[in-house]
């Protein structure tokens, strides 16, 4: 069917125009082998059981939506955090592909990013002659003042090593000798996006300070590091400079690609904008201290700011919600000397009253959530203040740690004492949940969609509905530049929490007439 100018459709209603349905019924019909309508509806009942669930949790080699990505993805969202420069993945053109697409499809914005194209001759004999024209093309095609390696799982089964492929081509000259070119090894087939970035950002610190602590002195430059970890909440990165500057308090926010992937549609390209200085990596060390804001994804970060650096580095929570912004803000108070200003303390008494105005509405609500280790924590945390009830917790890539300080965080609150912490878990197994203990509400990324209309299948007082705040976040748009941290991000939460509720109940009460009790209308 051809767009018409004067009536353009979207993917929904135009594919359900007759010739594409046609197209679809034939595929399905010749070419899918698919089974009878009533069996679906039969193997699909059987997987709402509490039976399915015992078989579901007890499977060992097979993930379903694990809620997770790849190390080089965390890899690439670290290096566009630094001024003028190129991310750069060692490894097959197609995981780029994945990687800008992701980004693309998150944030709406173009992502730079290349990789060196490795095929089979390199996997078999090894890609430092990928890494040659690659590092030489790069710098002569996009000019950046840094590139920032990162590798794919192809590099790392079989072993290529950045420090002398880098190093070598440095001596054949394919890029200069005091080109800046921070590297880490980032396999996909371990940790996750979580880690990839701490494994990055790492690599960076230590490229530009390990040999240089010489002439370093804590607390010279009167600093403070802030170190965001994965974050793909753009506002949380502005709340912080704000925070900061309405404190008084000097600082270095380590990584901040807030305005390259949000920049303004002025007829000017921005392939670089913004972004942490190569100076102010330089003179880290010299902070009073570093503070992690995602301390359980970043271990090795913690190592290196600790043991070469000589910082604290102490542990802290991730700022969200009400105490866990509290602290941080004192933590920065004690290290900087500075007071916390009255705008700060309006900001929290505005929050408390919001906290106040929708307590009835949140109170004894149960929600099912899953994301990254540190987001999940604070929003838990969150939940608890609110009088809400987490029942169900999914982290794929979590520690036992974490899941023992989850447990005990949970067991401290009333509202906590029946929620259960899974790690090692995909959404497949939260599914199973979901139908098994049915919340309120789920709490995550698009992904969770599926699970929705799948509980809406079973029937309405089988739906639970999806609160998308998370990562990735797909299928809406503009939630990427919402604040999740700080008072103000625990505002916007408690506003998306509340305004679901009330959503819900205008869905289950919309007949006219016979379920008019709350009156918040009058004709």
């Amino acid at each position: 069917m051809n767009q018409v100018v004067d009536n353009i459709k979207p993917s929904y209603p135009l594919f359900r125009e007759e010739e594409y349905q046609k197209t679809l019924g034939d595929k399905r019909a010749l070419f899918e082998e698919k089974h009878a309508p009533s069996k679906v509806d039969e193997i699909f009942e059987w997987t709402t059981s509490e039976e399915y669930k015992e078989l579901n949790f007890s499977r060992e080699a097979l993930t379903i939506n694990p809620a997770k990505a790849c190390q080089p993805l965390g890899a690439v969202l670290c290096s566009l955090g630094f001024e003028n420069t190129l991310p750069y993945v060692h490894g097959s053109q197609g995981c780029v592909a994945y990687f800008r697409t992701y980004f693309n499809r998150h944030f709406k914005e173009p992502v730079a990013c290349v990789s060196d194209s490795m095929i089979e001759d390199a996997a078999v004999f090894g890609g430092q002659k990928n890494m040659f024209d690659g590092l030489e093309n790069a710098r002569a095609l996009y000019k950046p003042d840094m590139i920032m390696v990162s590798t794919t799982c192809m590099a790392e089964v079989i072993g290529d090593d950045l420090n002398a492929f880098i190093g070598n081509s440095r001596k054949e000259g394919h890029i200069p000798e005091d080109f800046p070119v921070p590297f880490a090894h980032t396999p996909s087939f371990v940790g996750s996006h979580t880690t990839g970035w701490d494994n990055m950002f790492e690599g960076t610190i230590r490229y530009f300070t390990l040999n240089s602590m010489d002439d370093k002195d804590v607390g010279s430059n009167g600093k403070i590091n802030i170190v965001p970890g994965f974050e793909t909440y753009l506002g949380n990165y502005r709340v912080l400079h704000r925070y900061m500057k309405e404190m008084g308090v000097d600082y270095s926010l380590l990584c901040d690609p807030s305005d390259v992937l949000d920049t303004p549609a002025d007829g000017k390209y921005r392939m670089y904008s913004g972004g942490t200085t190569q100076d102010e990596v330089k003179d880290a060390p010299n902070a009073k201290d570093t503070l992690l804001l995602q301390p359980w994804q970043l271990v090795k970060t913690r190592k290196f700011t600790k043991g070469t650096w000589n910082h604290e580095t102490p542990a802290i929570n991730i700022p969200m919600g009400l105490k866990w912004t509290d602290e941080f803000l004192m933590k920065v108070a004690e290290i900087s000397g500075k007071a916390i200003p009255a705008s700060l303390e309006i900001e929290r008494g505005r929050l408390v009253d919001m906290m106040t105005d929708s307590h009835a509405w949140l109170h004894g609500k149960k929600y099912a959530l899953w994301g990254d280790a540190d987001f999940v924590m604070g929003l838990a945390a969150f939940l608890l203040e609110l009088g809400a009830e987490p029942t169900h917790i999914i982290c794929n890539h979590a520690n036992k740690r974490w899941k023992k300080a989850m447990d005990k965080m949970l067991a401290d609150s009333p509202y906590g004492k029946n929620c259960e912490v899974h790690v090692g878990k995909d959404l497949w197994h939260l599914r199973s949940l979901v139908f098994t203990n049915k919340p309120d509400f789920m709490i995550g990324n698009s992904y969770g969609k599926f699970i929705e209309r799948d509980t809406l299948k079973k029937g309405s007082e089988f739906h639970v509905p999806l609160v998308r705040i998370g990562f990735p976040i797909f299928d809406r748009h503009h939630l990427h530049r919402s604040t999740t941290l700080g008072y103000e991000g625990a505002m916007t939460i408690l506003t998306t929490l509340t305004n679901a509720v009330l959503e819900k109940l205008d869905r289950d009460t919309m007949e006219m007439g016979v379920t008019d009790f709350n009156y918040d209308l009058v004709r």
